[in-house]
């Protein structure tokens, strides 16, 4: 499957290892990953080269081609929410992980809208877990 995997770029950083994680784990599982940049260390300087408009528009033709999203939200971030309400509208299959205990945004925890997966993680099993589950099982 193609899978638009969402994470904070400039709202912080403070994920970034567990993006890198999260994002080889999809790999591993045999998926491609359309947003695999998201991870790298200077995604910044890549994305200064494109204009505000280059950017809106590559992430949009992602969306409408991705099979699913996973978007990490332990770190707010206003692209991630928009790009979660963007899939939702194109009816696709969403999961939202973050970290457990983490003050989370209830226009996303209070969304219940078909196709929007949300869970809390302890531990690295623990989002390995719903990341296989929901991309094997169609959660």
């Amino acid at each position: 499957m193609n899978i638009y995997y969402a994470a904070s770029i400039a709202g912080g950083r403070a994920y970034l290892g567990a993006y890198r994680l999260m994002v080889k784990f999809i790999q591993d599982q045999g998926h491609r990953v359309l947003t695999e940049h998201i991870i790298a260390e200077d995604v910044l300087e890549q994305e200064s080269r494109l204009t505000p408009s280059e950017i809106y528009r590559r992430d949009v033709a992602w969306l409408a081609d991705c099979d699913a999203m996973i978007a990490e939200i332990s770190n707010p971030s206003l692209g991630v929410g928009y790009e979660i309400g963007y899939a939702l509208d194109l009816g696709k299959r969403i999961l939202c992980l973050h970290k457990e205990g983490l003050f989370i945004s209830r226009m996303i925890i209070g969304n219940d809208r078909a196709g929007l997966n949300i869970a809390a993680y302890a531990s690295d099993e623990e989002w390995q877990q719903q990341i296989a589950y929901f991309l094997s099982a169609g959660a």
